[in-house]
């Protein structure tokens, strides 16, 4: 776990790591940055597999239990938005409602594997329940996932990588004022 705290937060941002990556991956940096200027304690939680020093993800169901045995406890007196890169982001919605989420931040979410739409994991997008923002890279092979009431996406240059921490951070700071202003003053 890799913390970046701010005094006096007005909520927190937990970011769960891609399949093939880590915490420093540059649209982590750019969230994170983001949240914390706009008053957000951060969280950037790397994934067992990780630590054990694998390079390989655990199945789906050991990722959630891992998300969910740490991130309800991190910031047990302030609103939570949940969220990561790609498999992060798809284990921070499949577990939103149990870790109480009051939003979910998704950064490349992998609506399907490359070539493969026919395997959609929209389901998994299009359970949250919560405010939900999506950045894309416009040519991401991984496909585009379409807007929907509780859910906006932002599309933006380039491809899966999210490469640029400055467009990652100018796309999701509005949005994560938007929500915690809803959220601290409900």
């Amino acid at each position: 776990m890799h913390l970046r705290e701010v005094e006096a937060p007005r909520a927190a941002l937990v970011l769960g790591h891609g399949a093939g990556g880590g915490v420093e991956s540059p649209d982590l940096v750019g969230a994170t940055n983001a949240a914390n200027a706009a008053g957000l304690s951060v969280a950037l939680f790397e994934q067992p597999y990780r630590v054990a020093g694998r390079r390989s993800p655990s199945p789906a169901r050991q990722l959630d239990e891992a998300w969910l045995a740490v991130v309800p406890q991190l910031f047990p007196n302030l609103p939570l938005i949940a969220g990561g890169r790609s498999a992060g982001a798809r284990v921070a919605c499949r577990t939103a409602a149990q870790s109480g989420a009051v939003a979910v931040l998704c950064l490349a979410f992998p609506i399907h594997p490359p070539g493969g739409p026919e395997k959609t994991r929209l389901p998994e997008l299009d359970a949250v329940e919560v405010p939900t923002l999506v950045v894309q890279g416009e040519n991401d092979p991984f496909g585009m996932p379409p807007e929907a009431p509780n859910r906006k996406v932002v599309r933006v240059p380039g491809t899966h990588s999210l490469r640029s921490s400055a467009t990652v951070a100018e796309a999701v700071s509005g949005w994560l004022e938007t929500v915690v202003s809803a959220v601290t003053t409900a």
